[in-house]
């Protein structure tokens, strides 16, 4: 029989932290590299003489060719070396930022953006599987990662503060070279505490499946974002369509082969499926809210960009404290009910936004917003831990590219569909509630967008522009309130489906034996407690019947 091993073997040391240092470093990085380059954008757009074309390619390349190389790079860190990948994808990305920073044409800065979604799709899944591999105790793995996600969130909170000092000092391009240092300390650094990791026994990556995977990735991913923006429109219909094909003819083709890009036998795990399906709904959900907390800031409450970066710290801080409490937490809580009670913390945080109008100020939209972040961290920290640990050692670059990817598709998703339906109660409102005497050649602009009718309001005289503005942040207001309400509602289905199917998962601090041994009474009496909960929710008409009265009476009174 074979011993499994003590507990103080599978313990990391002082090399593991350190290491997992200089990840969390390079993820803080990189995000805020990411993240000022929309405070760039007109800056560069000027110097470069970008069109509105261009302007949106810069911005949306990175984004399609990181989502569409992330199953790709995941697999290949599995066969030939997870670190060899990461060392590989950081010298790429800091080239990448170089060639980015001083583009001369457009055309350049496109390519170079291009680049640094190839790397950054090298990144996160060989940094989460390399974490598996450095942190074999579940304890200190779920910490890991917990630490690694809170890096990136904290770039996404300072980066709009450190591009706003650096475009006040420095030209556009230095918001590019922010990253390249970390990247060069993560070539020095890496092979000395990074450890390496690679299935011998794996074939040859199968090329045909890499541009099938590309084929079904991209055109879904961009029809998607162009529905968002656009829409709905029969191109973006046809592109999203296609996509599903070439995705079919992919899965088939996997199915078929000895050594498949992607193993779907993966998904036979019923923690792993259900923790992507947990993860791609929330950021589903929460990414749409994010866009519009932030556009709400800045559009109807009339902050500067720094400012509202500024009012987006206690939201980014009550997330980063709920990612370092959620794998503390879950040692003592089975991490299904930990889950279930954050995201209560999040639908009471998007029914407080639901509630903000223009009359009550900017406090009650940041405690809503932080308490939605707050509620979700046990998810988002959590679920990776889930995915990666559920799938075979050999397996877990995979599986950490299935994580990102999952994650990259619900939050366009998200936009696109919550978005449109924002977008459409804000055009539907716009149109009834706008003022008589605005030009019909302002209206068009108006009724497109709160974008669209601050610009129309500049060229209109003072009385006729503060009141056409007035309208258009009330209907902005009314959207929002709308895809907070949604986004509520959903989220309970997401909650309890996680308790329903994640229940079985134990507590990190504890294996099976030694939890039934310390808590002989305490879990049969939860899981009985929370089982009727769930059934007498789900079964129940009545209680089914006011849900919908109390929503449907809140969506009228708003």
């Amino acid at each position: 029989m074979t011993s499994m091993p003590a507990e103080t073997d599978m313990q990391a040391g002082t090399r593991e932290w350190v290491g997992l240092g200089v990840l969390v470093l390079s993820s803080l990085l990189i995000s805020i590299d990411i993240l000022v380059l929309a405070l760039a954008l007109p800056y560069l757009s000027a110097d470069l003489g970008a069109g509105s074309v261009e302007q949106l390619w810069i911005m949306d390349i990175y984004g399609f060719m990181l989502t569409g190389f992330l199953i790709t790079m995941g697999t290949l860190g599995d066969r030939i070396g997870r670190r060899k990948v990461l060392l590989i994808g950081a010298a790429v990305f800091g080239i990448a930022s170089m060639a980015a920073a001083f583009s001369t044409s457009p055309g350049m800065l496109i390519a170079a953006r291009a680049i640094l979604g190839i790397a950054g799709a090298t990144l996160v899944p060989s940094t989460l599987a390399l974490i598996s591999n450095m942190f074999q105790d579940p304890k200190q793995r779920g910490l890991a990662i917990s630490l690694w996600m809170a890096g990136a969130m904290g770039g996404a909170a300072i980066g709009p503060v450190i591009g706003g000092v650096m475009l006040e000092n420095f030209w556009w391009g230095s918001t590019f070279l922010i990253g390249v240092p970390v990247m060069v300390l993560l070539l020095i650094l890496g092979p000395i505490l990074l450890p390496e990791y690679r299935n011998i026994d794996s074939g040859r990556l199968d090329l045909t499946s890499v541009i099938l995977s590309l084929a079904a990735i991209l055109p879904t991913v961009y029809g998607i974002k162009e529905l968002a923006k656009n829409g709905l429109q029969p191109v973006n219909i046809i592109e999203i369509v296609v996509g599903c094909v070439f995705g079919l003819i992919f899965i088939q083709r996997q199915r078929s082969l000895k050594e498949p890009l992607l193993d779907l036998r993966l998904f036979a795990n019923r923690t792993l499926r259900t923790a992507l399906g947990g993860q791609f709904f929330g950021t589903f959900l929460m990414g749409v809210i994010m866009l519009l907390f932030t556009q709400y800031l800045q559009l109807v409450d009339g902050l500067t960009p720094l400012q509202a970066a500024l009012w987006m710290l206690p939201s980014v801080a009550a997330q980063m404290a709920s990612f370092l409490l959620s794998p503390l937490i879950a040692r003592r809580i089975r991490p299904a009910y930990l889950i279930g009670i954050g995201l209560a913390f999040s639908v009471t945080g998007l029914l407080i936004l639901n509630r903000v109008d223009v009359t009550t100020g900017f406090t009650a939209l940041v405690i809503g917003y932080a308490l939605t972040n707050f509620g979700a961290g046990p998810l988002m920290t959590l679920t990776p831990d889930m995915i990666v640990g559920s799938a075979p050692p050999e397996k877990a670059g995979s599986a950490g590219a299935l994580s990102q990817t999952s994650a990259e598709v619900g939050f366009a998703l998200g936009i696109a569909v919550l978005g449109s339906i924002g977008t459409a109660v804000y055009r539907n409102q716009i149109t009834r509630s706008m003022p008589a005497m605005v030009p019909h050649e302002a209206i068009g602009t108006a009724s497109d967008s709160l974008v669209g009718a601050a610009e129309a309001a500049r060229n209109l005289p003072d009385s006729l522009g503060a009141a056409l503005l007035a309208s258009a942040r009330d209907a902005f207001n009314n959207g929002f309130s709308t895809v907070s309400l949604i986004s509520a509602v959903l989220l309970i289905g997401v909650a309890v489906s996680a308790v329903a199917l994640l229940r079985h998962v134990r507590p990190s601090g504890e294996n099976q034996q030694e939890w039934h041994e310390q808590n002989p009474a305490v879990i049969p009496e939860m899981e009985h407690e929370l089982s009727s909960l769930i059934r007498i929710f789900i079964q129940s008409r009545r209680n089914a019947a006011i849900l919908a009265v109390f929503f449907g009476l809140n969506f009228v009174s708003t």
